[in-house]
């Protein structure tokens, strides 16, 4: 992935997708959307819509892991995700752990007040955001 270029974060969920997004110089993250999912090819048009309007280099998705750091269902269906996003938009995508990314999420959405049906419309995108956020302030590894 090339060092000045925007970035999307990706929260994976079967019903739901949390976007969020870098600025150029990967040093922010910006939640973007919550997307809906549909079927296969209105959720490909979504995803290279949002490569073209926001200037994408590549893709970071969240990878749910165990607390004790193995893999499980979740994680393979979100590789699988990803590797649907390559394949689709034929940009790179880095996993990157999202352990406890929803529930910050929920716990920052709770303090500042918001009900139950204004968290749960901006859950995901936020979750998108903290992943995206973490893997900026860890420099931009490149893992899988």
């Amino acid at each position: 992935m090339r060092e000045y270029s925007r970035l999307l974060g990706i929260d994976f969920g079967t019903v739901r997708v949390g976007v969020a997004v870098s600025d150029p110089g990967r040093t922010i993250a910006f939640p973007l959307a919550t997307y809906h999912r549909q079927d296969a090819d209105r959720d490909a048009e979504f995803f290279r819509d949002m490569v073209a309007e926001e200037e994408i280099a590549g893709f970071v998705v969240g990878l749910p892991m165990h607390t004790d750091g193995r893999e499980g269902l979740k994680a393979a269906e979100a590789r699988a995700f990803g590797n649907w996003l390559a394949e689709q938009t034929q940009l790179p995508v880095a996993y990157f752990d999202e352990r406890f990314s929803t529930v910050q999420a929920e716990t920052i959405l709770w303090d500042a007040g918001l009900t139950h049906k204004r968290r749960r419309e901006r859950r995901d995108r936020l979750a998108a955001q903290l992943v995206l956020q973490a893997y900026l302030d860890a420099g931009c590894p490149i893992n899988s």
